[in-house]
């Protein structure tokens, strides 16, 4: 039985099965592309001081979105590349997508980046994917069901002491404008905790959490294509979500937190 079969068998839910089926589908196809030019010279156009994009995001982008359109025709699309400053409104079915998380890993040749897919129904992920093509690792989830990668059910861990605890971060694009943060931030969390991980890749991190790689993470400023579908997996994995306030989680909030549930309440007085 093939990736995409399981994953809508897994779901057990006649109306999320086909779902996640397009979503795996469409996580795959982006990834082969993805695979076919990571080795290639890559065309860099910068969108910030740091800010990249290179032409295996549109390529990616190109081949996703054909494959959701042309599965769910009557879903509308938001995808990073081609999205003019996002809208607020979450009003009805919505497919976000991210082609490439991880661009300046991609064009550096560093192995960590992945192709994210979410669908969302009155602002809340109803099925997703994230697929990591140097590792060939599919996750997905399916609101209410579960999550899986590769076919097997995947759990958060169950650390319950921070200094025992593996936290992944990231830093944004705007760096100096967050900088007296994030330096506040690593010295309060860095001793606290075992270590932590700054891989580049925020729909990984957030993968990584549900499947127990890491048992928590945080980030500021990011966008709603880098957290929707791992925003599900974490909390189908049986971990949780927030924002800095431990108020519930929106892809349209200025920051994201996750771990196993556990250590949530720990973790966000040293963020704070």
């Amino acid at each position: 039985m093939n990736r995409i079969t399981t994953a809508a068998a897994d779901c057990r839910d006649s109306r999320q099965g086909p779902l996640v089926t397009v979503a795996c589908k469409a996580a795959l196809a982006g990834g082969a592309l993805l695979t076919s030019l990571y080795k290639q010279p890559h065309t860099i156009t910068m969108k910030g001081k740091t800010d990249l994009v290179t032409e295996a995001d549109l390529a990616a982008q190109d081949t996703i979105t054909t494959v959701l359109a042309k599965d769910t025709p009557g879903i509308a699309l938001l995808a990073e590349e081609s999205a003019k400053g996002h809208t607020d409104n979450m009003d009805g079915q919505l497919w976000i997508v991210d082609p490439l998380d991880g661009t300046t890993n991609f064009a550096h040749g560093f192995p960590y980046f992945c192709v994210s897919i979410a669908l969302l129904a009155q602002g809340k992920p109803q099925v997703c994917a994230i697929y990591s093509p140097c590792m060939d690792e599919l996750f997905y989830a399916c609101a209410g069901k579960g999550a899986w990668l590769n076919g097997d059910p995947i759990k958060v861990t169950t650390t319950d002491h921070l200094i025992e605890a593996l936290i992944g971060t990231g830093f944004p694009y705007d760096v100096p404008q967050h900088l007296q943060e994030l330096i506040a931030q690593l010295k309060t969390v860095l001793p606290q905790v075992r270590d932590i991980r700054r891989a580049g890749a925020a729909a990984l991190d957030l993968a990584y959490v549900a499947c127990g790689r890491l048992d928590g993470f945080y980030e500021r400023a990011l966008q709603p294509w880098d957290t929707a579908a791992g925003w599900l997996l974490v909390e189908e994995a049986g971990g949780k979500v927030s924002n800095y306030g431990n108020k519930p989680y929106s892809v349209l909030s200025k920051e994201i937190v996750a771990t196993n549930g556990s250590l949530h309440l720990k973790l966000l007085p040293l963020l704070r």
